[in-house]
C-alpha cells in the first residue's frame, strides 16, 4: 500500500532521531572487501524482499540509462539489466572493489555483462556527467552515510538524472512509531557499527527535502523491523530543484562542503 501525506512536514524532520555514523570510508571499505565473496549468500537474502518492491515500484524500461549506487555484489545489477534490455545501458557503483568483482561475475553468470559497467567509487562525487540516467536505485545504501552526508547523495542524484527522471531508494525506516524492534535494532547499531552498517532513516522525507516531486512509498516488515521503498521524480529546473539551496537539505550539504567529503 501507498503512503499518503497528511500534513505537512517541518523542514529538518528529516533528520530528526537518526543515528549518526561514526566509522571511516576507510574501515567501510576494508569492511566490505572482507565480506564481499558471501554478501550474496547472507545478506542479499535479507534484502531481497524489500530490494525487490522498490525496483517494482521505479518500473524501469526497456532502453533506458540506470544508475545504482551502492550495487554491492549485484543483486539488483542482473534485474535492471535485464529489464533494460539489450537497447539500455547500467552502471553500477560501489566504494568495495571486492563487491564490484563479485557483482561483475553475477552478470556474467547472467549473460548480462555486455548491458552493464561498474566502478569502483564514491556516491558522494558520482564519476558521471550531468543528466546522464533515465532513472537511478539504490537499496540500503542511503542509510551507510552519515546524516551530513545524505543532502552529498541526493544532490549527486538529482544532478546526474534527466528531468522527469525518477528515483528509487530502499532503505530501512524510522517512520513513526518508532516500535521496541527499531529501537533495539539501533541500541544494536551502536555497539556493532561494523556488523550492523545500516541504520533507520526517513528516506522518504529526504527525498522530498532534496527537491524531487511526486514521491511514493511503501513500507515492508522486514523481521520486526520496517523497511521503506520510495520513488520519485527530478522535477524540471523550473521546480523545486532549482530553489533547492534554499532548502534545509541543501543547506546541510553547503555546510558540509567547506570541509571536503570524502
Amino acid at each position: 500500500m501507498f503512503a499518503k501525506r497528511t500534513t505537512d512536514a517541518r523542514p529538518d524532520e528529516w533528520a530528526q532521531g537518526l543515528r549518526r555514523v561514526t566509522r571511516s570510508r576507510t574501515q567501510a571499505l576494508h569492511v566490505y572487501d572482507r565480506t564481499s565473496r558471501w554478501h550474496r549468500f547472507v545478506e542479499e537474502p535479507f534484502e531481497r524482499r524489500a530490494r525487490t518492491a522498490g525496483l517494482d515500484l521505479l518500473r524501469i524500461q526497456p532502453g533506458q540509462r540506470v544508475l545504482e549506487l551502492g550495487c554491492g555484489a549485484g543483486g539488483a545489477l542482473v534485474a535492471l539489466a535485464a529489464a533494460v534490455g539489450p537497447a539500455g545501458r547500467v552502471v553500477g557503483l560501489d566504494l568495495s572493489p571486492g563487491m564490484i568483482r563479485q557483482a561483475s561475475a553475477g552478470l556474467r553468470r547472467a549473460g548480462l555483462a555486455d548491458r552493464a559497467v561498474l566502478l569502483v567509487g564514491d556516491a558522494t562525487s558520482v564519476p558521471r556527467p550531468d543528466v546522464s540516467f533515465d532513472a537511478l536505485f539504490m537499496a540500503f545504501t542511503l542509510e551507510l552515510f552519515d546524516t551530513p552526508e545524505i543532502p552529498l547523495v541526493l544532490a549527486e542524484c538529482r544532478r546526474v538524472l534527466r528531468p522527469g527522471g525518477r528515483i528509487g531508494v530502499v532503505s530501512l525506516s524510522r517512520a513513526a512509531p518508532v516500535r521496541w524492534p527499531t529501537r533495539l535494532y539501533e541500541r544494536l547499531h551502536d555497539h556493532f557499527p561494523a556488523a550492523l552498517d545500516c541504520r533507520p532513516i526517513h528516506p522518504r522525507l529526504a527525498v522530498e527535502a532534496a527537491g524531487f516531486e511526486q514521491a511514493q512509498s511503501r513500507a515492508i516488515p522486514l523481521w520486526g523491523l520496517r523497511t521503506e521503498a520510495v520513488v520519485a521524480v527530478r522535477p524540471s529546473e523550473s521546480g523545486p530543484s532549482a530553489r533547492a539551496e534554499s532548502t534545509p537539505l541543501a543547506g546541510l550539504e553547503a555546510a558540509r562542503r567547506p570541509n571536503g567529503a570524502p
